[in-house]
């Protein structure tokens, strides 16, 4: 006997005349004529969500056991602190994750644990595009503006800066744990990561809102704020010689702007646009070959989305020496010594020792993101 669940706009057929029911493959159908098989995503998101966990976990607790070591923060650190803070409380949610679709989509720990799970994935997602923006934009000050940003941004500044990420964040997200909510579906519970289908076209203006002003704009800013950086970095300074110039430093810095936009674009650009299609495939109801192909290929961006928990620490490691000593002294138990200590301003040549994101425009100005305190 075949039980047909009907729902407005999606519909989910399960064969029950088997007794392995459990194991059957749950289909998908838009408008009854239209089916498609997801049981590739009962191996997918379980295996890319262990790998995430176990690699996220590791990589930002050591992350945020160097960051509490290099104190007092300048601006930039206050940022990557907050960066891998957000990373670390999205991973602790993952087991429930990994064991609800390894349980072949069946939530066992209520509607509130449900809804957080749900609500952390976004606001990790947001939040590392907004830190990302936040780094982007001190970067660009401390390359085009040194003087301005030396002046100007403090670390009292980058807590005020983080906190209302937070608060934005949180205010925005408020919606999402309303809509979000569990179902029944024969002996299983659903843990839907958008809404039921009664709100589902309230959930995608909703969703639409949030995405232009929480990945959108900050896109743009990023794309801005790097292309003015790489002009300024690949502009030469007449009158400098090579070892003036900082050529080392200067090419660092490049390689750290694309090295950003590289893991923006693999992180957060591909689950966009995939979802977007996604969403509107199902409110237009679109043909039925379309549909397959876009949530096959939604599906598959959504691990690419948790993988940024991942690169993130990556970045920091990228981001100057200063960091990367902290990390080797701090794991290896070695004490560092007096050079890798001093503060950048006191050493005798600034400009070869600037981190990787920030360069000195001027030899008597060394890199700001080292030397704020």
């Amino acid at each position: 006997m075949e039980r047909l669940l009907q729902t407005p706009h999606m519909d989910l057929v399960t064969n029950s005349s088997s007794p392995l029911n459990q194991s059957q493959v749950f289909t998908s159908i838009f408008n009854v004529s239209c089916r498609f098989d997801e049981e590739f995503k009962y191996i997918l998101l379980p295996v890319s969500y262990s790998l995430v966990f176990v690699f996220g976990f590791v990589l930002n607790a050591v992350a945020l056991w160097v960051f509490l070591k290099m104190r007092p923060w300048n601006p930039s650190l206050v940022f990557m602190f907050h960066l891998a803070l957000s990373d670390f409380l999205y991973v602790l949610s993952l087991p429930t994750l990994i064991y609800y679709y390894a349980n072949r989509s069946h939530w066992p720990f209520g509607v509130a644990a449900c809804k957080i799970v749900r609500f952390l994935f976004y606001a990790n997602l947001y939040c590392s595009i907004l830190f990302l923006t936040c780094i982007s934009v001190h970067r660009y000050f401390g390359i085009c503006h040194p003087i301005k940003a030396l002046t100007l941004l403090k670390s009292r500044h980058a807590h005020l800066v983080c906190g209302l990420v937070w608060c934005a964040v949180t205010v925005c997200l408020v919606p999402n744990l309303i809509f979000v909510t569990t179902s029944r579906r024969d002996n299983d519970t659903l843990c839907h990561d958008t809404t039921n289908q009664e709100s589902f076209h309230e959930y995608v203006d909703y969703s639409s809102v949030v995405m232009v002003l929480l990945f959108g704009i900050p896109f743009i800013v990023i794309l801005v704020c790097y292309c003015l950086m790489a002009r300024a970095l690949c502009r030469p300074r007449w009158g400098l010689n090579a070892s003036q110039q900082g050529v080392s430093s200067r090419r660092k810095s490049i390689k750290l702007i694309v090295v950003v936009l590289v893991v923006f674009a693999v992180s957060f650009v591909p689950f966009h646009i995939t979802r977007t299609l996604y969403y509107t495939a199902r409110v237009l109801d679109l043909n039925c070959e379309f549909l397959n192909i876009v949530n096959f290929t939604y599906k598959i961006t959504r691990p690419l989305a948790s993988v940024n928990s991942c690169i993130d620490p990556v970045l920091y490691f990228l981001a100057g020496d200063h960091y990367r000593t902290r990390m080797v002294s701090a794991l290896t138990g070695r004490r560092e010594t007096k050079s890798n200590s001093k503060p950048e301003h006191v050493q005798t040549q600034p400009n070869n020792n600037c981190s990787i994101g920030l360069v000195c425009k001027n030899p008597a100005i060394t890199a700001i993101g080292e030397v704020e305190a």
